[in-house]
């Protein structure tokens, strides 16, 4: 077995990436992004830019894409646990509208690389998580769209319920399909 491996979603291009950990009685080591083995299967986009943000439980965000200038993302969290989200836009893909769901944490340590022309979201599961991800393009302010959370299931069950979902008033606005 390579360095990662490689988890397809019955999306095409959608994929979950589960690193190899070395762990030992101090703690554990892993690569999490090597361009060599990451185009060995399959994943050649060039990331331009690292984010990260910090939440608490029941937050939500998203569905976000941007319109024009589209995104390849590499996800994952470093701290606490999340259920993420993306949702297939690409016209003519036999699985447009489409999602795929999993939960990446910090004990799991998977990955999710989404292609360019979906949208993506996720759910706090955990107290508190602390969520990295890669860009293959900037971020163009003016160009950002969403769908409303409502348009895919999410384990509300996990938080105690839908009335527990902290949403920014932008994420209120969206609605269930392409804006």
């Amino acid at each position: 077995m390579g360095k990662f491996e490689k988890l397809e979603t019955g999306i095409v291009g959608l994929v979950v990436i589960t690193p190899k950990v070395f762990p030992d009685e101090r703690g554990y080591f892993m690569e999490t992004y090597n361009k060599k083995d990451f185009e060995d299967i399959g994943i050649t986009c060039e990331f331009v830019q690292d984010n990260q943000s910090a939440s608490r439980k029941g937050v939500l965000r998203g569905l976000h894409f941007q319109k024009e200038f589209p995104q390849a993302k590499l996800v994952r969290v470093i701290r606490g646990a999340v259920y993420d989200v993306a949702v297939d836009l690409r016209p003519g893909s036999p699985t447009y509208g489409k999602h795929y769901g999993v939960t990446l944490s910090a004990e799991n340590k998977k990955q999710f690389f989404l292609p360019r022309g979906f949208a993506h979201g996720f759910l706090v599961l955990s107290d508190e998580a602390e969520f990295a991800y890669k860009c293959d393009d900037f971020y163009h302010p003016g160009d950002e769209g969403g769908l409303s959370y409502k348009a895919v299931e999410w384990p509300f069950e996990e938080i105690g319920g839908s009335q527990n979902i902290i949403l920014s008033d932008k994420d209120k606005k969206w609605v269930n399909f392409l804006n």
